[in-house]
Parts: structure tokens; sequence; C-alpha cells
């Protein structure tokens, strides 16, 4: 095994797993990419070193420079474990009702965490954050919602693991919608090579914006943040699953006990969204390939935990 020259060139080359015991007697094969192998434990770690190598190379960070973001949580998580890496300070303006969890990570990796109120939602982290970097000098937005470095991350590296490991041999790929990069960037380079697969956007049933459906209050922390993101590329989509949070809470929990996977809100939303294809049997001896995004651990306090707590 090769030596790294720091823990950022760690990020991609997750396993693909087969889903056992959670559709019955499914004829369909579901892959779950567990994305929580990433170093900091989540997909957002891709985007993470890929913005921030970005703005290296353009030169809008340099040497003791700022970073700044409005995020959900991971993302947040994610650059934070880049700047302790690097060298830069981070700072991360956060939802107040997001996990306690997530907190303590982008506290651990040496970020200053500002807290927003939960009503304003990911906008409301997003409009503070865009405040910070206006009266620092030297900071810059890494702008998850509408940087190109996001979607080009998972061109590079995402789309290229599933289409390896899965040698081609993919009918549907199934991913949570936050930002949009990761469905956008796996889809183009899927569409490409395979323009029969189809893509399928998973997103809150009780936000359900890409349905033209009004945005919400909801429980699946890192999806449908309640608007359309400007590099989501929606003439990708083939189709739209909506999941409630009680059943992605449910499904993240089945996970657990009958896979082996501790996983989080949004893997079990994309789990329950795979469910409903896996169990079409006009799809049997299909291969969906669906996205898991975090590491459960990071959720014990949440509604999805909480309750097992001493």
């Amino acid at each position: 095994m090769p030596i790294y020259e720091d823990a950022t060139q760690l990020i991609g080359r997750t396993p693909l797993v087969r889903i056992n015991r959670l559709y019955g007697d499914s004829k369909a094969t579901v892959l779950a990419k567990l994305e929580y192998y990433n170093p900091a434990a989540s997909v957002k770690d891709r985007i993470g070193v890929s913005i921030i190598d970005a703005a290296e190379a353009d030169g809008s960070l340099k040497p003791g420079g700022t970073i700044v973001e409005g995020t959900s949580g991971n993302t947040g998580i994610a650059l934070a474990w880049v700047g302790a890496a690097r060298g830069y300070k981070v700072i991360i303006t956060l939802p107040e009702s997001f996990s306690k969890e997530r907190r303590a990570l982008l506290r651990a990796f040496g970020a200053e965490l500002v807290l927003t109120p939960a009503a304003e939602g990911v906008p409301g982290a997003n409009a503070r954050a865009a405040e910070i970097v206006a009266n620092t000098p030297g900071a810059i937005l890494a702008s998850q919602f509408t940087n190109p470095a996001n979607v080009a991350i998972h061109k590079k590296t995402t789309a290229e693991e599933i289409w390896a490991d899965t040698e081609g041999n993919i009918d549907f790929f199934v991913s949570g919608v936050g930002t949009g990069g990761t469905i956008t960037g796996v889809g183009q380079v899927l569409k490409e090579r395979k323009p029969g697969v189809q893509l399928v956007a998973v997103e809150s049933a009780e936000s359900a914006v890409l349905s033209g459906e009004p945005k919400g209050p909801h429980k699946i922390q890192g999806i449908s943040p309640g608007f359309i993101p400007e590099i989501l590329d929606v003439s990708l989509i083939d189709k739209i699953i909506k999941v409630t949070s009680d059943d992605a809470l449910d499904w993240a929990r089945r996970a657990a006990k009958e896979e082996g996977l501790l996983v989080g809100i949004s893997s079990g939303a994309a789990l329950r969204a795979a469910a409903e294809l896996a169990n079409d049997p006009a799809n049997a001896g299909k291969t969906i390939v669906a996205i898991i995004p975090s590491w459960g651990e990071r959720y014990l306090s949440t509604p999805l935990y909480a309750d097992l707590l001493d």
C-alpha cells in the first residue's frame, strides 16, 4: 500500500455492498455504495477536497486563508477536515436544528461554528456565510450549491468507481438530492456511456420541491434543502421518489439490524426508494446502485437513535 502525502488523498474507492435481506424475495440486485468509507465518513469528503483544490488552483484561496460555508453538516465537516489537513481556518454556519454529533465533529477538526435559526434552514445558514465572507479578508465561500467543482469530482471519481466496479452492469442509480452534485456528476457519465441507465432522485415527501410541491420542515438531514440547486441538472432525472421522514428513519434502522450497515437518515431514504424499484417485477434481473452518504453514528442524538441513549 502506498504512503499518502496527507489525509485528503484518501477520498474515494468506496465499496459496493450487496443488500441481501431488506428486499425479501426481490429478483433485482441492489448494491449500496458506502460513502462513509471516506476519511471523514461521508460522501461530502469528495467535494470538500475538490472545492479546495479548485480554489487553490485559481488563486482565490491563499496560504493562511479562511474557508466559509453554510451547510447542513457533512459538507462542513468535510471542509473542516480539509482545512485541518492543509492549514486553513474554517468557519461553518449551520442551522441549530442539526445533530450534536455534527457540531462536535466540526469543533474537533478546529472549525469555528456559527449556529443560525432552525426556522431559516439551509438558506439562512447560506446568507450568514455570505455575510461572514464579505467581512473577512482572505476568506472564500465554498458555495457547494453552485460550485462546478462539486459536480466535477463526482464525474472524476464516484461515477468512474461505479462504472468500473459494476463493469457497466447498472440499470438504476439512486441518490438523495441535497446540492445535486452527486446525481448530476454521476449521471452525466453513466448516461453518456449507457443511455438506458435510469437516474432516480430521492427527496423528502414533506419538502418535495423537485416534484413541484411546497418546501417544508423534515427530518432527513442532508437532502431536500427547500430549493432547486443551481448545479442540479434536472434534465438527467428519470424518476423522483418521495420518502417520508418516518420511512427514512425506519429504513435506516432496518439497515443496521438486517444488513449490519449503520447508516444515516438520508441513507435510509435512499434504501426505501430502492425498495420501490427492487420490488417491481419488471425490474427482475436489473442492477440498482444506491448512494449511502454517511455513517449512522453521526446521528445518535437525532430521532434516528436518540431513544437508545442512556
